[in-house]
């Protein structure tokens, strides 16, 4: 698969875009002089510029892309990234920031197929839109933490709580919800779980039964 990460944006090299794309196949970005020369000695192909220009993601390759990763600080850059992948073909994963209101998540995720928060769910989370939702890329990232999807029971603690606030046991952290045998996605900050819902959690393989008992499944 190949994949088109615009990660670094016009204000200086982020965290999130570097670290998806060690779990990548084939990647083309658009990073500032002081990290493009590490991703190159990483065997990436590099390209220079602003993320939002068509002719530069076309050398990059968005023209055979499976997918394109907008995960700048920059909304305007990644949606525009975006629609320029999505002109293409290609899957579109958009980054926003976890205090967006919902009215402005709700204006561009009917234009993009997944939008992630990386504050929250990191460079997992982007590698998983990337590839459309499949967990089983986790095993690739780290063979020291799990995947598990619990159902919420009735009379569940957690019922009533934004997911985002959820605390259990250990190191684990909730990873994706879906309501009511939905297909599980990236929670908005304000989602609240109810009776039902899925949660898919990320732990160390031996915590997976705490997190169940806590959960009350």
């Amino acid at each position: 698969m190949k994949f088109v990460i615009v990660g670094f944006g016009r204000s200086g090299c982020g965290p999130h875009g570097s670290s998806t794309a060690r779990g990548t196949i084939s990647l083309s970005s658009t990073p500032t002089q002081r990290r493009s020369k590490r991703a190159e000695k990483e065997g990436f192909d590099v390209y220079q510029g602003d993320g939002d220009d068509e002719s530069l993601l076309e050398a990059a390759g968005i023209t055979d892309a499976d997918a394109i990763g907008a995960l700048t600080g920059d909304l305007n850059v990644n949606f525009a990234a975006c629609m320029i992948g999505k002109h293409h073909g290609a899957r579109t994963v958009l980054r926003i920031d976890a205090d967006y209101r919902a009215e402005i998540y709700e204006k561009y995720a009917s234009e993009v197929d997944e939008i992630i928060y990386p504050e929250q769910l990191g460079a997992a989370g982007a590698k998983t839109a990337l590839l459309g939702g499949d967990f089983d890329v986790l095993s690739a990232i780290t063979e020291s933490l799990s995947v598990a999807t619990v159902d919420v029971p009735e009379g569940s603690s957690v019922i009533g709580k934004r997911v985002v606030e959820i605390e259990l046991p250990g190191d684990a952290r909730v990873y994706a919800h879906g309501r009511h045998g939905q297909s599980l996605s990236i929670p908005l900050p304000q989602t609240t779980v109810e009776a039902g819902d899925s949660l898919a959690v990320m732990t160390r393989p031996a915590a997976i039964d705490d997190v169940r008992q806590h959960i009350g499944a």
